[in-house]
């Protein structure tokens, strides 16, 4: 550890953000000055992955380091256990500080999984309302589906639900800081920052949407193609997201993404805030500060948008390692995963148990980091479960290939480094039969489609119900309370004015 001690870790989150919308990896007009900061003076992962690309089986599964299938964390109303082991759990454990702010998707009465302290309740609801239903597969649930409304509607707003919300994370975050720094118990933090955009509504605020004034904003690379010739699955999330029922004009498509900018900027302009914070208060240097998010957004792409999918888009995340008192800056191509944070974070904190090793699925990205050329690890493995899905859908990332098998539809292949937009599919070409015969062994090795489909079946039905039971009668909500003790706040009559005074300030002046 640096200075003989260990690392504080302050992890920002962005909710799906696809890293090629980010001028760090190469998009030539937003602005994303502090994220590209970081990058540049951090070590940038090019390759990295989210393992399920929805938002609350990408969260579980990056706490626990644990494969999706696994955990049963298969759409935006799994339950979270309170027995699953998190990596926020082991930092506790060893003495880290543990606190979040703004959006993690927890279900389930447990809201905290490890965290000490919940700064902000949740955006989204911690029941079991959003279960998907595969019994009715073909069956839009209207009330909580994406539409295609978030396009047509994209624009400027003041405020929104979004905005609320992120406003609200980001004060925390500042005054979290502040009060870690202010802190007299000696011990290490993890703070998780958590915003909600630049995921949908396309909607941001007039000084955002006014930095992309007379921009040409750029249209999908990939544009829509007839239905015939989208894949089986692509297929289906047209039909979840409701995509016949508006009709998308070029103007709609660069309205949406405009504002999809505008909240990267927005969610840059927190990150910038809070790294000032962090310097002003003393923190900088014993600070590791991890960016990344929980999936991208398709953003158009082949007519597809939101999350959902493997398509890169989709799948992507940002990564960014910032330690430069540790780690010298450097951009890293191997495939890696949100998975693999579970044991790299143990390894950048000194902090594995002694009396037990976790059941971490992913691997430790700490000689990527710092620079190791022998690292030869180079794949990924992905899940879905949700919306749009009848059936398990998995992925394998290796090298340049990208494999994605279901037992419900033809697989697919794609050589990412001649075919960076996946626009051929290799499967039965006579080049990659050898390839595509090793990854559908791969595929059938690693899982059983049959029981797990039988899983999720089962989990789904067992969830509905109890949904529709607790909803009966009294309605108890899940959903998190944050915990404020007005009498201890601020000068209060059983307090010393002096010490209040003292105890609140810093720097603070000699006594």
């Amino acid at each position: 550890m640096a200075n003989g001690r260990r690392p504080n870790i302050l992890m920002i989150m962005a909710d799906q953000l696809t890293p090629s919308a980010l001028g760090a990896y190469g998009h030539p007009i937003v602005q994303s000055p502090n994220i590209d900061r970081l990058a540049a003076e951090g070590v940038t992962f090019d390759a990295a992955y989210c393992n399920n690309p929805l938002c609350a089986p990408s969260r579980f599964t990056m706490l626990s380091g644990r494969a999706s299938s696994k955990i049963a964390a298969y759409d935006n109303a799994s339950y979270f256990p309170s027995n699953q082991l998190t990596f926020v759990h082991v930092l506790r454990a060893a003495g880290y500080r543990t606190a979040l702010a703004g959006k993690m998707h927890f279900i389930g009465a447990d809201q905290t999984h490890g965290f000490e302290e919940r700064l902000t309740t949740d955006i989204y609801p911690g029941d079991f309302g959003w279960v998907a239903n595969w019994d009715e597969a073909e069956e839009r649930i209207d009330w909580w589906y994406h539409n295609m409304s978030s396009v047509t509607e994209a624009g400027v707003a003041e405020v929104t639900n979004q905005l609320d919300f992120d406003d609200e994370t980001g004060f925390h975050a500042v005054r979290g800081i502040r009060n870690l720094a202010r802190a007299e118990d000696g011990r290490p933090f993890f703070l998780c920052v958590s915003f909600t955009h630049p995921h949908d509504p396309y909607t941001t605020r007039q000084e955002f949407w006014d930095l992309y004034e007379g921009v040409d904003i750029d249209l999908p690379r990939v544009p829509e193609p007839e239905r015939t010739l989208l894949d089986p699955h692509s297929r289906r999330l047209m039909e979840a997201l409701d995509r016949d029922a508006a009709t998308i004009t070029e103007a709609e498509i660069k309205r949406a993404r405009r504002a999809y900018y505008g909240n990267i900027s927005y969610v840059d302009q927190w990150v910038g805030r809070i790294r000032h914070t962090l310097e002003a208060c003393g923190l900088a240097d014993d600070t590791i500060i991890l960016f990344t998010g929980d999936h991208g957004d398709m953003l158009g792409e082949r007519g597809l948008w939101y999350k959902m999918s493997f398509f890169e888009n989709a799948a992507r995340v940002p990564m960014i390692v910032h330690a430069p008192q540790r780690f010298g800056p450097r951009r890293v191509s191997r495939n890696v995963s949100l998975i693999d944070l579970a044991p790299t974070l143990m390894t950048l904190t000194d902090s594995a148990p002694e009396d037990f090793e976790p059941a971490f699925d992913g691997r430790d990205l700490t000689p990527l980091i710092a620079g190791d050329a022998d690292e030869d690890e180079d794949t990924v493995f992905g899940e879905f479960f949700g919306e749009g899905a009848v059936a398990p859908l998995v992925m394998i990332r290796r090298g340049n290939y990208k494999y994605i098998a279901c037992p419900a539809d033809p697989p697919q292949l794609y050589d990412l480094a001649s075919d960076p937009d996946e626009l051929t599919n290799l499967c039965g070409t006579p080049e990659v039969a050898e390839t595509e015969a090793a990854f559908a062994a791969e595929v059938a090795e690693r899982w059983d489609f049959e029981a797990l489909r039988e899983a999720v079946l089962a989990d789904q039905r067992n969830r509905r119900f109890i949904d529709k039971a607790l909803r009966t009668g009294k309605f108890q909500p899940w959903d998190y309370q944050p915990k404020t003790e007005a009498h201890e706040q601020y000068m209060r009559n059983h307090l010393d004015l002096n010490e209040v005074e003292w105890h609140s300030r810093f720097p603070r002046p000699e006594k």
